[in-house]
């Protein structure tokens, strides 16, 4: 899907049959990448401990890369706010 230009593409640890019942779910109009190797989100840093109610275990850092036709990354988005994440980027760009 694109949006005022821009290619969205979501990354997620998740299978690729895991991703097609969270897109029928919720209408999810954006393509979705199965990193099941953690391969991308390695390569961005985006994977890693995480602490969960006490609990530390290796996850997915939940962040926005705004990436231009070159390659090159224009904004990155560390704290997402997911009510507000659109607008947040919006903002931004």
């Amino acid at each position: 899907m694109q949006a005022k230009g821009f290619e969205l593409l979501g990354v997620s640890p998740d299978n690729a049959k895991k991703h097609q019942g969270f897109i029928n779910k919720y209408a999810f109009p954006f393509h979705l990448l199965a990193d099941t190797e953690h391969q991308v989100m390695d390569a961005f840093g985006v994977w890693g401990p995480k602490k969960f109610m006490g609990r530390e275990f290796d996850g997915v850092h939940r962040t926005t890369f705004v990436i231009d036709e070159q390659g090159t990354i224009e904004k990155v988005f560390t704290k997402v706010d997911t009510k507000n994440h659109a607008t947040q980027i919006l903002e931004a760009l």
